[in-house]
């Protein structure tokens, strides 16, 4: 159909529903006012948040592929075993030197007699992710106690055993040396193991055996899995929230997240129990540590390449309150205080500060230039109170201008008195001021299509809102049985769009969690869900991408009439509007809910004309218990179209079941 065509067709149903209009019949319309600006839209408004949780991390976002690599779990050989071939004898010693505060312990390896061979054994997380083609670096620390070793056989196999790559080190003497070799792949498995082949008799000390690909994001050697990375820079995050979550409190305090134990030589870290390594019991993940080689330079770096906020949240003196509940006496709390005045000079001191040359010395003389820093993550009470306000005078006597984050608790409903906990929180954020207050919302689907106003009668005097945790959860809270259901998206979607319309009030908002692995995750749904070779987004995703991409830079007055009703606690259709005075374009959000498509009368006020070709983009499916997977990762994805718009009225038909954004050029 030809554009003359097209237009004498909306001329013909901008007729008909004017006549329907005089006649007494009603259809739905949207009336965008683009004169008519409410407020500015955050350019963090929608970003994301990051916690190690479903192997999110080690064994997901941080590529190195040796689970346990310096025996530093619970159990320190965890991962490891030791396959003698036929007349070898000999065993594993586990060794702990204190001197070696960071990183005490090694193994001993006791070969009495070499036989046909000793292999070292590891599997990765879940097996090892190689790909044909790909170059690997490997790397050990060795020292010779006695014997004749003088080098060491390295391979990478597939699960029937066949090679896939080889290669050795050479130069094994009685000091510790790091010794390395590369080696490319020749066929690709998901299942992949390292085999380390040790070769003569005697005694023979390792330590820090570390397998990378060469493909990590931008190539760095302590990298990143780039696939997962390139997910996220395609999201254009206005902010990245790390490093959890639960996480940060710990189980209890000796488990807390210690961001100094992060950084440094990724060898010499200091290793932390997973606190999602026993907290479901249907999800017992008893080898799920944090080796921290993925710590708070990484994060940092990471918010850089994808020109996001770095937005850090600290343990403020309290373990998770669903756990052990701990708390740090109020007169031993000076040094965690002392860790985030800390943090903050080495995200933005000089490189001549003591902190800033750490960062400096790592390889970023550069200040990141952190504006925002969370207390806490889930806190609430007397208790959470009285330590945010000692953080809160510290940091803002030395940093004036950093904004602080707050927290409310967890969702209100988990709590028997659930909202007078919450009440009483705002009550106390209302009179101490932080410049933004945290929310966090899991429930089911249908809580968020049914409170697309939830902002709209928040108070509008005292602190700004960031939704840091949200998610529509199918089965229930914490169930095994969610799942990333196209109708969890939408009504997602819905829900987004009234923070959209309270943009004065919601500056910040994320999904969480981010990632999941398909064979080892404790939490579902998730945003991001990967393999060893693979990694998809989910249809929340792709909502979440598109709200960041198209958010526009100051919401407009929308009103939407005569709204088609689902049942007597929702609406079908849901809008918002945004003028993106970068781009003079007018962004129009449309969540249609319904099961039939809609004919909507979209009325422009405030313009001259339109001045082009309008791109459409449509995410939608036909059911709402579809989702994106593995297998058909494309399922629910966005598609572009363009729409020649002759005048500033105009019927559009929305989809079922859908989210559209318009993109409309404009002349003011």
């Amino acid at each position: 159909m030809n554009v003359f065509k097209i237009r004498i067709l909306v001329s013909i149903i901008v007729l008909i529903v004017i006549m329907m209009s005089v006649a007494g019949f009603s259809a739905p319309a949207i009336e965008v006012d683009v004169g008519r600006i409410v407020s500015d839209i955050s350019p963090t408004m929608t970003g994301i948040f990051i916690e190690d949780i479903n192997f999110g991390a080690d064994g997901g976002l941080y590529a190195e592929l040796v689970k346990n690599r310096s025996f530093e779990f619970d159990w320190p050989l965890m991962g490891w075993q030791l396959v003698k071939k036929e007349g070898a004898d000999g065993r594993i010693l586990v060794l702990r030197d204190n001197n070696r505060s960071r990183n005490p312990r090694y193994i001993r390896l006791l070969i009495h007699q070499a036989g046909e061979g000793f292999l070292l054994k590891n599997s990765g997380f879940r097996g090892m992710g190689i790909k044909r083609g790909i170059e690997y670096r490997f790397r050990v620390d060795t020292r010779l106690v006695q014997g004749d070793f003088t080098r060491l056989r390295i391979e990478i196999v597939d699960t029937q055993g066949k090679v896939l790559a080889k290669g050795q080190v050479n130069g094994i003497s009685s000091d510790w040396k790091t010794l390395k070799c590369r080696m490319k792949a020749r066929e690709q498995t998901a299942r992949g193991s390292l085999n380390i082949w040790i070769e003569g008799s005697g005694q023979l000390e390792m330590d820090n055996v570390s397998l990378f690909p060469g493909d990590t994001w931008k190539g760095r050697e302590n990298g990143l899995r780039a696939d997962l990375v390139q997910l996220l820079v395609d999201m254009k995050p206005g902010f990245f929230r790390f490093p959890g979550g639960c996480i940060v409190e710990g189980y209890n305090l000796s488990q807390r997240y210690q961001w100094k134990h992060t950084i440094g030589d990724p060898m010499e870290r200091i290793w932390n129990i997973n606190r999602w390594n026993f907290e479901f019991k249907h999800r017992l993940t008893p080898d799920y540590f944090q080796s921290y080689g993925l710590g708070f330079y990484e994060y940092f770096l990471l918010a850089e390449d994808m020109g996001a906020e770095p937005m850090p949240i600290i343990n403020c003196g309290m373990a998770c309150q669903f756990n052990t509940a701990e708390l740090m006496p109020m007169d031993q709390i000076g040094p965690l205080v002392q860790d985030a005045l800390d943090l903050i000079e080495f995200a933005n001191g000089s490189a001549d500060s003591e902190w800033g040359k750490i960062r400096s010395d790592m390889g970023h003389p550069d200040p990141f230039d952190m504006k925002m820093i969370g207390i806490g993550n889930e806190q609430w009470g007397p208790q959470y109170i009285e330590r945010y306000q000692i953080f809160a005078k510290a940091i803002k006597d030395k940093y004036p201008d950093m904004a602080l984050i707050a927290a409310t608790g967890s969702d209100g409903s988990i709590f028997p008195d659930g909202h007078r906990e919450i009440d009483y929180l705002w009550s106390k954020w209302r009179e101490l001021k932080p410049e933004i207050v945290d929310e966090h919302f899991y429930r089911k689907p249908e809580w968020f299509l049914e409170n697309t106003d939830w902002y709209d009668t928040y108070q509008r005097e005292g602190p700004g809102l960031f939704v840091g945790e949200y998610a529509a959860q199918s089965a229930g809270v914490a169930s095994p049985d969610n799942r990333n259901t196209w109708k969890c998206a939408l009504y997602e979607a819905a829900f987004m769009i009234g923070m959209e319309r309270n943009a004065d009030l919601v500056r910040m908002s994320c999904y969480a969690p981010l990632f999941g692995h398909e064979d080892a995750w404790q939490w579902r749904p998730d945003l991001i869900w990967f393999d060893n070779l693979n990694a998809y987004g989910s249809a929340n995703y792709y909502v979440q991408k598109l709200f960041s991409i198209h958010t526009g830079t100051h919401l407009v007055l929308t009103t939407v009439k005569d709204v088609p009703v689902l049942d007597t606690t929702k609406t079908a259709l849901h809008a918002s509007a945004t003028l993106d005075q970068t781009s003079d374009e007018v962004i129009i959000k449309v969540v249609n809910a319904a099961d039939m498509p809609v004919d909507v009368f979209l009325d422009l006020k405030g313009i001259e004309e339109i001045a082009g070709e309008s791109c459409v983009i449509l995410l939608s499916s036909k059911s709402l218990e579809d989702e994106n997977s593995l297998q058909v990762p494309q399922k629910i994805v966005p598609a572009e179209s363009f729409l020649n718009i002759s005048g500033t009225q105009f019927i559009y038909q929305f989809e079922p079941y859908s989210l559209t954004i318009i993109r409309v050029p404009v002349k003011k």
